[in-house]
């Protein structure tokens, strides 16, 4: 009856552990911690990428493109993979390699970082290319203009920040910025 039961038991706690009914709580053992750094580090890998010590998982298809094109109430616009729009600050200086939006403006006015070393695009026809951030990572641009998320966009297809401040425009998909109609 032991054997039985000891076996029941170790067949029980096996299958929890595979499931990952585990958890991962960052107080347990150094496998639960180990599992726990490895998930973090799977976090903050890009799509596409491989965290270390992992196999790279297959990226989603709207992950593979960092830029595209889509139907709006303003027209065609460019989004970034996953349908969020994306937009040019009229203080950026064209082609000057910097952005112009710094400390506060960050908070709401995100760069759209590139995915991976070389951009990719699908039916954007300006052209894209990237600069380097304050912190090292690469922001994407178009013609030469840095590009923007506007943090109280948060679904695809909202855009909400075309206009504001008349100087947050969309991008048309030849990366010419898109004037703000009456109403925005």
């Amino acid at each position: 009856m032991k054997k039985h039961l000891s076996i029941g038991v170790s067949a029980f706690a096996l299958a929890a552990l595979l499931s990952g009914c585990a958890g991962t709580s960052g107080t347990g053992t150094s496998t639960t911690s180990a599992a726990a750094t490895t998930t973090s580090a799977a976090a903050t890998t890009p799509p596409g990428s491989a965290a270390a010590g992992s196999a790279p998982a297959p990226a989603p298809a709207s992950a593979a493109t960092d830029l595209k094109v889509a139907d709006s109430s303003a027209g065609r616009i460019v989004v970034d993979g996953k349908g969020m729009s994306v937009y040019v600050y009229a203080k950026d200086v064209k082609d000057s390699g910097r952005s112009a939006c710094t400390g506060g403006c960050l908070q709401s006015w995100p760069p759209v970082l590139a995915a991976a070393g070389t951009p990719t695009a699908d039916g954007v026809t300006g052209t894209v290319g990237t600069i380097a951030t304050p912190d090292g990572k690469k922001q994407l641009t178009i013609n030469g203009m840095p590009v923007y998320y506007y943090a109280k966009d948060t679904a695809a297809g909202d855009i909400l920040g075309q206009g504001v401040g008349s100087v947050w425009h969309l991008i048309a998909p030849s990366g010419e910025m898109i004037a703000a109609a009456a109403g925005y």
